[in-house]
């Protein structure tokens, strides 16, 4: 009997052995390495996911991913938050599938060379260091998630670029730092919550470190092809894994809270709202 317990353990070491050597070699660790895999789905496939999800309220998709076993999972921290909030057509309300990007505090000098011109330099940093590859994935039913610099004043998100994302398809932006032109963005009313307002520019102060890859925001793991979910109660995520699972939940939640509610309004004399009909 001793024998066949030696045998066992080391077979077991053998393949523990084996499976370590079959993982990454030293060099490729050395240049860097991800280790979470970026799944992709065809633009059917996100519409498919976004139509469970199009009532559902973030209360609703909270339960639901209570009920397969992930209470807390995707909850994003509050203190990131609507910038504004539509009580009457609830503008400010999205679903969407994420495509997130990455921003690092840069090292490279914050101002120009001497005798350079600050136009060309600041120019040249959008472009080689800290740009917008990530919009090249946007399409109808994105949200954009971006991970900044959230300790410092940097307005990654404007007025400006933030229009041109809802023209390409997004549906919302969500970061864990700021956005600048606050003011403006509420007027085009394209849904943003963000931790903070910000100011300055992105030049000399970040710079892009990846696209589509994992990235945490307010606590929260964020994958490519996830569904984000934003309204007055701040943000939740959910996991594409459980996506079908948690809607169906978060549905039939939905379902009986309106019901409810509607019986009564009815008691109270109210008029029907759109929350309840």
């Amino acid at each position: 009997m001793k024998n066949f317990k030696f045998l066992i353990l080391f077979l077991f070491a053998i393949m523990g052995a084996a499976s370590f050597a079959q993982g990454p070699d030293k060099a490729s660790l050395a240049k860097g390495m991800n280790f979470i895999e970026t799944k992709t789905y065809s633009a059917e496939e996100d519409a498919q996911i976004l139509e469970l999800y199009k009532d559902l309220r973030v209360a609703d998709v909270s339960d639901g991913l209570d009920m397969v076993g992930l209470p807390g999972t995707g909850l994003v921290n509050p203190d990131i938050h609507a910038d504004w909030i539509d009580l009457k057509d609830f503008a400010h309300v999205f679903r969407g599938i994420a495509v997130t990007a990455r921003y690092v505090p840069t090292q490279k000098p914050a101002l120009p060379a001497p005798g350079e011109d600050f136009a060309k330099w600041e120019g040249n940093f959008y472009n080689a260091y800290s740009n917008e590859a990530f919009t090249a994935l946007i399409r109808p039913g994105t949200a954009v998630v971006i991970d900044d610099v959230e300790d410092r004043d940097i307005g990654s998100i404007g007025s400006n670029n933030i229009l041109f994302w809802h023209k390409l398809g997004a549906v919302g932006v969500v970061t864990d730092a700021g956005s600048r032109d606050t003011d403006e963005v509420g007027l085009e009313r394209i849904p943003l919550y963000l931790r903070k307002k910000g100011r300055g520019i992105r030049p000399g102060r970040n710079e892009i470190e990846s696209v589509n890859r994992p990235v945490s925001i307010g606590g929260v793991l964020v994958c490519p092809g996830d569904i984000v979910v934003g309204d007055g109660d701040g943000i939740v995520v959910v996991p594409r894994a459980v996506a079908v699972q948690v809607a169906k939940y978060a549905s039939g939640i939905l379902t009986k809270d309106k019901a409810g509610r509607k019986g009564l309004y009815e008691s109270l004399g109210r008029p029907l709202d759109k929350t309840v009909k």
